[in-house]
């Protein structure tokens, strides 16, 4: 069957339950062919219809906006006519008369991040029908071999109750099939909270999550898809499955050393989540990572409706300059320095020199190296 021209429009957006990478961002796609080599991580992305889940994937590893959430459903409904997909829906997502995109049994994909590793993220629909079946009929299926466990609660829901239910339902699969697994708990829309009433409901939130959870135990964050809160999140929960994130981390810290930088960031080139970083100094802002993933995200994005593509940027003021980078295949670097002494083609050189070192860092079965101070 040919493509409609609505079809082909979407797919060019990059819009769509398989999400496909967008043009001149082949790493970190989505619905690509795995090589052989591959190391594979399961991630489950669950909580009840409508709690967000597939709303903050689409930012993070499909480059929406989140303004352009609000289109999910509908584009994709417009997809399920064009290719006059019938009433089975296992993969596909709609929009409910209120605006809530919901997702409808499990939808797979496969995000490729430094070297081999790949996420097999799982989109788990949230309606009660496909949840009750996860923990009977799919129980095995859905919950072996699982590294990471997402649970996304909306904080203003009116079944709290029911979240809970379900979260411990996953908690008993879990510890049945996966129990190594790393659970991480996401309170979102935090946005809709009053400003000074966020930190106690997030806390009372937190207390429930970790009692619940025992006797495993939870990370929690509070999240939004309108600030820099779903940046720390996601960065904090892929940090966790990179597999030599502490040699990475240790070479980070002797190329500031030898540069004499302030601070290194380490971001992964396609979705900018910060993986790895090391400081000299004592910076103030305690959110400054997820921001900048943010800001130069969304400056990407402006490159790429004007074909253009984001290659490096440098910053100078009279107190700091900062240099933004590609450094290797997978990841940019961001390096931030305050001697004014050092020239900007020096500091320039020194991250060019240093990408055939990291590039091998990368490889999961590669060499252990490291950068030695000279």
């Amino acid at each position: 069957m040919e493509e409609s021209d609505s079809e082909k429009k979407m797919e060019k957006e990059n819009l769509g339950p398989r999400m496909d990478p967008p043009i001149g961002e082949p790493e970190g796609s989505l619905g690509w062919v795995l090589p052989n080599t591959a190391m594979k991580k399961k991630v489950l992305l669950m909580g009840k219809s409508g709690s967000g889940k597939t709303s903050m994937r689409s930012i993070i590893f499909a480059n929406y906006i989140a303004r352009d959430t609000r289109r999910l459903g509908a584009t994709i409904l417009d997809r399920l006519h064009s290719l006059q997909i019938n009433s089975s829906l296992s993969t596909y997502s709609l929009v409910d008369s209120v605006g809530s995109t919901k997702t409808f049994d499990v939808e797979h994909s496969h995000v490729r991040f430094l070297g081999n590793l790949v996420l097999n993220l799982w989109d788990c629909g949230g309606q009660d029908t496909f949840m009750e079946n996860y923990f009977t009929s799919q129980r095995d299926n859905i919950f072996r071999n699982v590294e990471v466990l997402i649970y996304v609660f909306d904080v203003e829901s009116r079944e709290l109750e029911k979240d809970m239910h379900y979260y411990q339902s996953c908690l008993e699969a879990i510890l049945q099939n996966s129990p190594d697994a790393k659970i991480f708990c996401l309170v979102h829309k935090m946005d809709l909270v009053q400003e000074d009433q966020r930190d106690l409901i997030f806390k009372e939130r937190e207390e429930d999550l970790r009692r619940l959870s025992r006797p495993l135990e939870c990370s929690c964050f509070r999240t939004s898809i309108w600030d820099e809160t779903l940046y720390k999140a996601w960065s904090s929960i892929v940090y966790q499955l990179i597999p030599n994130v502490q040699q990475l981390e240790m070479n980070l810290r002797n190329f500031a050393e030898i540069i004499e930088a302030d601070e290194v960031l380490l971001f992964e080139r396609a979705t900018f989540l910060v993986i790895s970083h090391y400081q000299c100094k004592e910076q103030r802002d305690a959110h400054r990572f997820e921001k900048i993933s943010n800001i130069i995200k969304q400056f990407k994005l402006s490159c790429s409706k004007l074909a253009a593509s984001f290659q490096s940027m440098e910053v100078r003021n009279s107190n700091f300059a900062a240099f933004i980078d590609i450094f290797t295949s997978n990841t940019y670097v961001m390096v931030v320095m305050s001697d004014p002494s050092i020239p900007s083609a020096a500091t320039l050189i020194n991250i060019r020199n240093a990408r055939k070192h990291f590039e091998k860092l990368e490889r999961v079965d590669g060499p252990k190296q490291c950068l030695l101070m000279r």
